[in-house]
């Protein structure tokens, strides 16, 4: 069980005032590993920090701008002296403006500005931080990424389960399927390099959903419900430690069974 212990890693979390992010920490410091939360609302990661408090340091990142990112990684560097694992977790999840009109909720009248938004977060966001990690992982000997990905990266929604007259939208799909490419592609270049990538591709996690919405999403899944936000932590300190050692270019899927 050693394997899976973290003490003396130094792991960067992005999008780390998100509620995912939540999860991931408080298994991350569990395990024993010392966590920089970056996030660019940096009173919102200053706070969970401090109620966190020991082995947390918050950072400010935009990953829609290298320069924030990189400025980001030399302030953990500076505070812990290197960074061991990067946690790619920053992203949009789009959601529908309940007074927006209705053609605007579907694929083909899907606005342009918000692809670009979800392209320049999801897509470039995650390869800017994980352009940064590779830099540094090459000076200092290797390093681990771990990008979260999403079983509607692998598998179309089930656009029933969503409210009529709207749909589950693509761009989070598309940058999804992205970041897995993305993922094979740094483990094929730089695992020599003694860095390894690895996904973790989740389900839909359980937040307060209605139960209407939970009834319609559960008939597609194997184990007959949503995802449980005490269940994604675990599979991250799995492929943070040594105990995923021998893995790269892996798609780890969480997800209830949805996208098998």
């Amino acid at each position: 069980m050693n394997a899976f212990d973290l003490h003396g890693k130094v792991i960067l979390v992005t999008g780390g005032a998100g509620f995912l992010a939540e999860h991931f920490v408080t298994s991350l410091l569990e395990a024993g590993a010392k966590v920089a939360l970056a996030d660019i609302a940096l009173k919102a990661v200053q706070a969970r920090a401090q109620k966190l408090r020991e082995n947390v340091v918050p950072v400010h990142m935009d990953v829609t701008k290298q320069d924030s990112v990189d400025e980001a990684f030399a302030a953990v560097i500076k505070e812990f002296g290197r960074i061991d694992v990067v946690v790619n977790n920053a992203a949009i999840d789009p959601k529908f403006d309940p007074n927006s009109s209705a053609n605007t909720k579907v694929f083909e009248n899907y606005p342009e500005e918000a692809m670009e938004q979800s392209v320049d977060v999801n897509m470039l966001g995650t390869w800017r931080v994980s352009k940064a990690a590779v830099k540094h992982m090459l000076e200092s000997g290797g390093g681990n990424i771990i990008s979260i990905s999403s079983m509607y990266g692998l598998s179309v929604p089930h656009q029933d389960i969503y409210p009529e007259g709207t749909q589950k939208p693509v761009d989070y799909g598309m940058t999804k399927a992205a970041i897995q490419y993305l993922t094979k592609y740094i483990a094929g270049t730089y695992g020599q390099k003694n860095i390894r990538a690895n996904a973790l591709v989740l389900g839909g996690v359980f937040k307060n959903h209605d139960d209407a919405f939970v009834e319609k999403y559960a008939k597609y899944t194997m184990l007959g419900r949503m995802t449980d936000p005490a269940e994604i932590g675990a599979p991250l300190v799995f492929l943070a430690s040594e105990a995923s050692k021998g893995m790269t270019g892996h798609l780890l899927v969480v997800d209830a069974g949805w996208s098998a």
